[in-house]
């Protein structure tokens, strides 16, 4: 990346020495003597043999030079260049080249046939920290220098089977049905034949063989290839897919496995060199009868064209051939068709992120990852192609005139493209053209309206890529930035990578070496490059850093990658130094002040370049155990979790004595504890908490042995004294980023080898401070059991709901491991009174403590058990006053908890019930379950017992009853009936309530209960308290409380004719509904009155009449309710009511007919409504004829 142009060779290896080069290669002439037919076609040298692996080294004759220079030539310079350089080149020496040609690894067939392979070089840096092995020798020199003998592209030595036969195959490729795996079976089966090379030109014939509902088919299949690369597939298949079929994966590795098979020829042009004239026209002419129909009209055209001097063929020397390679112009790079990758991300955007779509896009950026790894050129091309896709979405345009936030799915693929941007800007080994032109398209893309911003929606000014932030300066969070921009799109990022370079002499030895340290003399330049025990820093905005370690890995180069990364940890230990003396400076006034402001502007975790994750990533990757079977597949898709081994640094290095695995660990703690302020907006609030959980569930594959344990402590604890640069620290931030479920990690992990400070550790992470009055945001040394009022927020939490289950996760989570410890169980019970200010959440907590203290296999945990109770008391205080629709769950799990551990709570409750229930909970639920049978029986009271609870049960019912007769009298009496004092007490807090704010429908009910407990002067009494209440209106005939009043009517019927006579004018003053008062009038004159019983009364046993007292009233007014419903109901009838109106005159009739004088009085009526409602013919003439 110089300046001037030239490509940098900074990563260069360094020069193998002659005397330690590997020839011994197993040649060609081991097999076949010079000649034969194996020889012309290759004999291949090990490249034909699938069972030679990497590293093994058969005692066979070494390679010949001619093999060594035509391997290294057939690679590097096109055909026509070596034809341009020699005059005459020996057709031994052309067919070696033409035979090296073909691509000698089987990864990169496999990477351009499946999606899910995920292999390649420095796709684990095992081998490069334990002992490089030939794939890992470095990268390849810069071009136009000449490789070291033997190598091969994508750094596997070449004339090595890159060992991925049919079982490496599954393990790297996995899925039955990729064309790779299908491609070996059926070269397995033999289906390839009809096999010849001419040139650089390979075709043959693939057949799928017969099944059950379909016939074979026989494809052909032709490759053209150049310079070790495919550069055109065509199959009869008419596949059409981003990636190559199974026939071209057949042919293509039948000739890398069966080279010595394979008919090989020189290129056509040749070979029409050596034929005469006649030899030529008998050629020709053959040819055109085997194709007649194909060739004729184009052979007759280039014949015309021929034959005219003036034609455009004859304008140019020489003519065109197939087979003999590229030219020195074209672009040497494998074939990809670029059309197939427009049109699946095309349709896969198209979808929505939904029916697997987004996991397709996903895999194309994995694609592309490994095309980078691989150092091919397609992976810059292919995310190209997909960028244009992704910009040309219409959505986008859409989303920003409706102003609404692009789905989350699409979020996080369009953050995978800016990361995959500028891991190719930062490639260390291209060159500046290249660079130049990304960048243009880059910020062509980028200065679109549509293109997404950064940070989501929202325009959040974030640090520049190049600014390095003073780690150690106190900011303000709304301290402007100086060099922050006001638009930042997901490709600001990549084209701010324009500043980045790779020239830094001290940046160059880092990464080129691992036993740099500091100089013996060191210049006073040179002091703030290396730490005190001489390890090199390298000194930059750390999430730039790490992008560079990024742009390193994904570029194949792993080795360089675990130095820098070693390099930025060392940086990230000295500045956690500095940071605590700083704090120690300041504790003091931080502690008393009590808050702190925000020390890191930029958190590491859920940033678009994801720092801690690429160092992590790239430290486990050099310590994962080298099995391939990692990578297997199964029928689910869910691979098997990776195992992990300690991998020392390199010997000679300063921190030789470290594992790779530890370092790991400590940066993704250092990463995860950093205080850290919650960024702006729904999209960055949730990456921050996906990262998060991304991180731990990697921390979770690690087995944690003793040196692993070591460092967790080392750095908890560092993390619990980091003050304000630590989100564990005593003092942090109102609007700093909660550590919940990062410190139930660290509990967890730490519970079974320090208790002590896993539990330190996790009650100081149960502050939620954003939710918490701004002076107590300490500690819990001191914790207070009032519930905070949640002041205004700014900005908006989106995620507090999630970040509020976390800390009850986590709450959950100490509970369940102190069971049994009082003294913990306490602290951990203070802390949760403390912080958690959700009712639902502690109520969850106090649901977990009681399935933990009531197991169904074990004794109760009484001391669990009272945190459940205490709990659940402080949940109905948080809630007595508010609305919440789970409050009748919460009151009977009190009850139930309450019973659970013992009559003392029991009697608590009902003595202090104001503090926690509303009247009618206290009476209906709590009081009625505390002296329940049920409840008896399961504390096995004794009678001093119950009469306690029952006592304190009537005292509370009475005590409600007054506060709220309307909702308690009924319960009260219900309570209190079996002590004489107190139910008379509560009868006449119902008849005092009666006269006040108690509806019919309660009056009537206790009156009802009243008559049933053999109280019916009582229940007449409430009735008639009812009746006044009441009022029916004319149309009211399915009114609920009809039954109510028919009811009292009985009742006061039954009492004798005193009390129907004082009812009956408060029926007819509250009921105007016609039918209602007609069946109270038959029903009074069916029985005589005073049939209940009552002791000194007598029945006199006489029916009533209506035309006497008291019934004459109600007559009068059934009769007159009747004469004033017909007139309503006839002001707006219609037709097809008539029938019903009929018959309510027929009703009517009866009850017109009870005096002596009815009849009279009802044709009256009949001829009134003749006269009045004559317009109504034709209900008229109903009426005359059913009533004359």
């Amino acid at each position: 990346m110089a300046d001037g142009g030239e490509q940098e060779e900074l990563l260069s290896p360094s020069p193998v020495s002659p005397a330690k080069r590997l020839c011994s290669w197993p040649s060609p002439q081991a097999h076949h003597p010079r000649g034969s037919p194996g020889a012309a076609g290759g004999g291949a040298g090990g490249v034909g043999s699938s069972c030679l692996v990497l590293g093994a080294r058969p005692h066979l004759q070494p390679e010949s030079l001619l093999d060594c220079a035509a391997k290294t030539v057939a690679e590097k310079w096109a055909y026509e260049r070596v034809e341009e350089r020699f005059e005459r080149i020996p057709e031994p020496v052309q067919r070696r080249i033409v035979y090296w040609s073909f691509p000698r690894n089987e990864r990169e067939i496999c990477m351009y046939s499946s999606f899910q392979y995920r292999g390649g070089p420095g796709a684990s840096a095992a081998g490069g920290a334990a002992g490089a092995s030939p794939a890992e020798e470095g990268p390849p020199p810069p071009p136009g220098a000449a490789a070291p003998a033997g190598s091969a592209p994508g750094g596997v030595a070449a004339g090595a089977s890159p060992g991925l036969g049919a079982g490496a195959g599954a393990a790297g490729c996995g899925g039955e049905g990729l064309p790779f795996r299908r491609g070996i079976r059926l070269l397995d089966s033999g289906s390839v034949e009809n096999v010849l090379q001419v040139g650089f030109h390979l075709s043959g014939t693939v057949t799928e063989l017969a099944t059950a509902s379909e016939p074979a088919v026989t494809y052909k299949v032709a490759i053209s290839f150049d310079r070790c690369k495919i550069t055109s597939v065509t199959c009869g298949c008419g596949n059409k897919d981003i990636f190559y079929c199974a026939h071209v994966v057949a042919l293509s590795l039948y000739r890398i496995r069966k080279p010595d098979q394979v008919k090989l020829r020189l290129p056509i042009s040749e070979t029409l060199f050596q034929m005469n004239r006649d030899q030529l026209q008998k050629f020709i002419q053959y040819l055109i009868t085997a194709h007649h129909t194909e060739v004729l009209p184009t052979a007759q055209k280039l014949a015309d064209e021929i034959l005219s001097s003036n034609s455009e063929i004859n304008q140019v020397n020489g003519a065109p051939d197939p087979t003999a390679g590229a030219s020195i112009d074209d672009e040497n790079c494998w074939h990809l068709d670029e059309e197939q990758v427009k049109e699946q991300v095309k349709l896969f955007l198209s979808q929505g992120g939904y029916c697997g779509s987004g996991k397709q896009l996903s895999s194309m950026f994995a694609k592309v990852r490994e095309m980078l790894r691989m150092r091919d050129s397609n992976g810059a091309r292919m995310l190209t192609l997909i960028t244009e896709q992704f910009m040309a979405d219409p959505r986008l345009t859409l989303w920003r005139q409706q102003g609404t936030n692009m789905t989350d799915k699409c979020r996080q693929l369009w953050d995978e493209l800016g990361a995959l941007w500028v891991c190719i800007i930062l490639n260390p080994h291209c060159k500046l053209e290249e660079k130049s032109c990304w960048l243009q398209q880059l910020q062509k893309w980028s200065d679109l309206d549509v293109c997404p911003l950064e940070d989501g929606n929202y325009g959040h000014e974030l640090p520049n890529i190049t600014n390095a932030l003073p780690q150690n300066a106190i900011h303000s969070p709304g301290e402007p930035d100086s060099l922050s921009r006001p638009r930042r799109t997901v490709f600001t990022r990549a084209i701010e990578g324009r500043e980045l370079h790779w020239q830094d002499s001290h940046l160059q030895r880092i990464i080129s070496s691992d036993v740099y340290t500091a100089p013996a003399c060191q210049r006073e330049s040179e002091r703030l490059l290396f730490n005190s025990q001489g390890q090199p820093l390298w000194l930059e905005h750390v999430p730039t850093a790490c992008a560079r370690v990024d742009a390193l890995r994904s570029h194949g180069y792993p080795k360089e990658a675990l130095r820098l990364t070693v390099a930025i940890i060392n940086t990230l230990r000295l500045q956690q130094q500095r940071q605590l003396e700083i704090y120690k400076h300041q504790k003091k006034e931080l502690l008393q002040r009590g808050t702190t402001t925000i020390t890191n502007l930029e958190g590491w975790v859920g940033h678009p370049l994801d720092p801690i994750g690429c160092l992590f990533l790239t430290l486990t990757e050099a310590c994962r155990l080298n099995d391939d079977g990692y990578l297997e597949m199964s029928d689910m898709n869910e691979s098997r979790p990776p195992v992990y081994q300690h991998v020392p640094m390199a010997a000679g290095s300063p921190n030789s004595s470290e594992s790779y695995l530890s370092l790991a660990l400590e940066v993704a703690l250092m990463g995860l504890g950093q205080q850290r302020v919650m960024p702006e907006g729904l999209y960055a609030q949730d990456k921050v908490c996906r990262n998060e959980e991304q991180l731990l569930s990697q921390l979770q594959e690690l087995q944690l042995d003793d040196e692993l344990v070591q460092t967790l402590q080392k750095q908890c604890i560092l993390l619990l004294e980091g003050g304000p640069f630590s989100g564990l620290g005593e003092v942090i931030h109102r609007e700093s980023v909660p550590m919940h479920t990062f410190a139930k990690y660290l509990f967890s992990a730490l519970l079974p080898h320090d208790p002590d400070l896993s539990y330190k550790l996790a009650l100081r992470a149960m502050r939620l401070p954003v939710l918490e009055n701004s002076a107590s945001a300490g500690d819990t040394a001191h914790p207070h059991h009032t519930v905070s009022v949640v002041p205004s927020r700014y900005p908006r939490w989106f995620t507090l709901g999630h970040l509020e289950s976390q800390q009850c996760e986590l709450a959950s989570t100490m509970l369940t491991a102190a069971k049994g410890d009082t003294l913990r169980l306490r602290t951990i019970l203070e802390a949760i009174q403390k912080h958690i200010h959700s009712s639902s959440l502690i109520f969850k907590l106090a649901q977990d403590a009681f399935k933990i203290a009531t197991p169904t296999d074990s004794s109760t945990d009484s001391t669990l058990l009272n945190v459940a109770l205490e709990l659940g008391l402080q949940v109905m205080r948080m809630t007595l006053s508010t609305l919440n629709w789970r409050r009748r769950e919460m009151v009977r799990w009190l009850v139930t908890c309450a019973t659970e551990v013992g009559v003392r709570a029991l009697v608590s409750i009902l003595q202090s019930w104001y503090t926690l229930f509303t009247p009618t909970e206290a009476t209906s639920i709590v009081a009625a379950t505390a002296v329940s049978h049920t409840t008896i029986l399961r504390l096995s009271l004794d009678y001093p017992q119950r009469e306690e609870l029952a006592s304190c049960a009537r005292t509370l019912a009475l005590q409600c009853a007054m506060k709220d007769p309307q909702s308690c009298a009924l319960s009260a009496l219900t309570l209190c009936e079996k002590d004489h004092i107190a139910f008379e007490a509560a009868y006449q807090i119902a008849i005092d309530a009666a006269a006040g704010g108690m509806t019919h429908s309660q009056l009537f009910t206790i009156a009802r209960y009243m008559e049933l407990r053999g109280y019916p002067l009582r229940a007449f009494k409430l009735a008639s308290l009812a009746m006044s209440h009441l009022n029916l209106a004319y149309n009211q005939d399915t009114h609920p409380a009809i039954n109510d009043v028919l009811w009292a009517c009985a009742l006061s019927h039954s009492l004798g004719k005193n009390e129907l006579a004082a009812l009956i004018p408060l029926v007819v003053k509250s009921v105007h509904c016609a039918t209602v008062l007609s069946d109270i009038l038959r029903r009074c004159t069916v029985t005589a009155p005073g049939l209940a019983g009552i002791p000194g009364r007598r029945s006199s046993g006489k029916l009533m009449s209506t035309d006497k007292a008291p019934l004459r009233q109600l007559l009068d007014a059934t009769i007159n309710a009747y004469i004033n419903t017909t007139h309503s109901r006839l002001t707006h009838i219609s037709p097809r009511h008539y029938g019903e109106f009929i018959e309510f005159l027929s009703k009517a009739r009866e009850t017109f007919l009870l005096p002596q004088d009815g009849h009279l009085q009802f044709a009256q009526f009949i001829d009134n409504l003749k006269q009045i409602y004559k317009g109504k013919k034709k209900l008229m003439l109903l009426v005359r004829e059913r009533f004359g």
